[in-house]
């Protein structure tokens, strides 16, 4: 079974299911607001790693030959200002489901090419209080790949490719922990060459790895203070 083919087995096995994605408690300041709670859906997309002097070929690439999409948000934004995040945003009433806007979104705030991009499906989605949103990741496949850029830096300030080996590496995996009014939440962290994941996307990070059985063993007492 190739890569693509890994991925695309261990999402079907979470839909139809009551299997949480990430844990609902440990590490959120808040609850989510049933009555003005908004839905949206982000975008992770795998793709062929394109810093290698000699590709492998297609039968041959495994997960440490693959890297994955972000953006930066612009520290002018209200919520998650200045933090790593997959690209996505709110699904809007023309979208014909989570997969549609996660790629419309992707496409707005990356340039990316939509055609070239092949829809895996969607994870169960994830409650993210602090915004009061309920999140579907939807992963997929960059099947031929086109040039990203920040196309509105008021929304995303850097747009950057990060392999997953890096990802996957235990010395560059840390614990972020964040205190506020006196309760103090903890998040997974991956610390890369543009910037540190913390939070909700290393937490849905950390999940997909755990899921797909990719990740290595890396040592969880190692604290750092979330890079706010």
């Amino acid at each position: 079974m190739n890569v693509r083919d890994e991925v695309s087995v261990w999402v079907r096995s979470m839909q139809g299911t009551d299997s949480a994605l990430v844990r609902p408690d440990g590490w959120q300041f808040a609850r989510l607001d049933p009555a003005r709670t908004r839905r949206a859906a982000v975008l992770v997309l795998f793709g062929a790693r394109q810093d290698r002097s000699q590709a492998p070929a297609p039968g041959d690439i495994t997960h440490d030959d693959l890297d994955l999409l972000f953006v930066v948000r612009a520290g002018s934004l209200s919520h998650h200002p200045g933090q790593v995040a997959f690209p996505g945003g709110t699904i809007d009433p023309g979208d014909v489901d989570e997969g549609s806007a996660a790629l419309r979104e992707a496409w707005e705030e990356t340039g990316l090419d939509p055609e070239g991009v092949e829809l895996l499906g969607p994870l169960p989605e994830v409650g993210l209080p602090v915004s009061n949103f309920m999140v579907t990741p939807v992963l997929a496949w960059w099947a031929r790949q086109s040039p990203t850029r920040a196309v509105d830096t008021a929304e995303s300030e850097l747009v950057f490719r990060c392999p997953v080996s890096t990802l996957l590496d235990p010395d560059r995996r840390r614990t972020a922990f964040l205190e506020r009014d006196g309760f103090v939440s903890r998040t997974p962290a991956f610390i890369t060459p543009h910037a540190v994941i913390w939070g909700f996307t290393a937490m849905l990070l950390d999940a997909i790895f755990d899921g797909l059985g990719w990740t290595r063993v890396w040592d969880r007492s190692l604290e750092i203070p979330a890079p706010l």
